[in-house]
């Protein structure tokens, strides 16, 4: 059967290509085909309806009978197809393939949806329509398409998540939303390494503009994650977000909280001179790759009698972070790997902003949430990312089982 479809294929671009009738575009091959498929489905569609075929006597016996056709276009991946509807005399006929006042195939949708989550306007993605499928679609109705993943993101945001989690990565992306005046708002971010190695992200929570989050904000938002069933977790990684490690001793009172070491390199930076970056770089390394707590302290105050004049606010800056920074120091090589940095996550960040930054900036924060969620939900569509993901965490997640007391495994008892 395969080796007669080729065929008929190999027939029919033969042919096309003998006529001078092009693949693609107005009045191609692919829009002829498209239309033709369509049509005989609808056809084997009414007579499934009826319960007899096109020109079978058996409609001749005043009942229910075919009633003529209809036009109406249709916006396909091959571009625009006018196709003929069958109708019946009693109009009960509802179709699927087409169904009634349906303008798009599914899969005009889904390239809608993908154009969106790369962070294409609403206007660029009805000229992206124009121009290569040369079909014209509204603002509005790109609107409408993209407006249909909020239920979708709705039952995402709330759906129940794993008992325990190794770790829990929390980072944000600063976008524009313009609430009055356009305005920077962060985005929260929480991703999840699970028991057996893969990544979840757990939800979207929108952050207030300036500093409008503290322990209640984050005891709101570390409940509901509570509330969709983690009953634990060992570490949360985050970048100095005020109010969190009060709020995560209120929710998991043996969860540990670390702050990312590559964000704390960074700030350290912005108080420094280009010139000096690589050196101070070199002198806090020793710091957060000592072997205990008490030679990070012995190498932070030999960095300290070097930098402290010339920099005091660096000084201060690791100072007020030392008591997230360390307790990953307590810990073995596999661990501190995988929590001393946000590293997981900034690659999901970095696809987030590429989405975001191509917007410029929001209307709504709901709109700055969707184009989030979409850019989520496009993430690894081949599954390679995930199943390196998993491999990478393999020594960890056992060095993890010992380091907390079987906790990782009590999820499955």
């Amino acid at each position: 059967m395969d080796a007669v479809d080729e065929e008929l294929v190999r027939q029919l671009t033969e042919r096309a290509r003998a006529e001078g009738l092009q693949l693609t575009g107005e009045g191609g091959l692919l829009q002829k085909l498209t239309k033709l498929v369509m049509e005989s489905a609808l056809e084997g569609e009414l007579d499934d309806h009826l319960g007899y075929g096109k020109h079978d006597p058996a409609g001749r016996d005043g009942g229910n009978s075919r009633n003529g056709r209809r036009s109406k276009t249709v916006l396909t991946e091959a571009g625009p197809v006018e196709i003929s509807v069958p109708r019946d005399r009693d109009a009960s006929f509802e179709p699927r393939i087409v169904a009634k006042r349906q303008r798009r195939l599914s899969g005009v949708d889904d390239l809608v949806l993908s154009l969106s989550a790369k962070g294409l306007t609403h206007g660029e993605i009805a000229a992206h329509l124009a121009e290569v499928y040369g079909a014209e679609v509204s603002k509005q109705t790109i609107s409408t398409i993209t407006d249909r993943v909020l239920e979708g993101m709705g039952e995402w945001q709330n759906r129940p998540l794993d008992p325990v989690y190794a770790v829990i990565f929390i980072d944000c992306v600063n976008v524009k939303i313009r609430d009055g005046q356009v305005a920077n708002r962060p985005i929260y971010v929480a991703l999840a390494v699970t028991v057996d190695g893969t990544r979840d992200i757990l939800g979207l929570w929108a952050g207030e503009h300036g500093d409008g989050e503290g322990a209640k904000y984050w005891l709101r938002v570390l409940t509901e994650i509570k509330n969709r069933g983690v009953a634990d977790c060992c570490i949360v990684v985050c970048d100095g977000l005020k109010g969190l490690p009060d709020a995560v001793s209120a929710v998991w009172q043996q969860t540990i909280v670390q702050t990312c070491v590559v964000h704390l390199l960074r700030n350290s930076f912005r108080y420094a001179s280009r010139k000096d970056w690589s050196q101070i770089a070199k002198d806090l390394k020793p710091v957060y790759t000592a072997p205990s707590e008490a030679a990070a302290l012995d190498r932070f105050a030999e960095f300290a009698g070097t930098w402290e004049k010339r920099y005091p606010a660096i000084i201060g800056l690791w100072t007020n972070a030392w008591a997230e920074f360390v307790p990953f120091l307590q810990f073995d090589t596999e661990i501190r790997t995988v929590i001393c940095t946000t590293n997981a996550i900034e690659s999901i960040n970095a696809r987030i902003r590429r989405a975001v930054n191509a917007r410029g900036h929001f209307p709504t924060e709901q709109a700055a949430l969707k184009c989030i969620y979409l850019a989520i939900m496009s993430l690894d569509p081949t599954g390679k990312g995930r199943k390196r993901w998993s491999n990478r965490w393999k020594a960890a997640l056992n060095a993890f089982q010992i380091t907390f007391d079987g906790r990782l495994s009590a999820s499955s008892n």
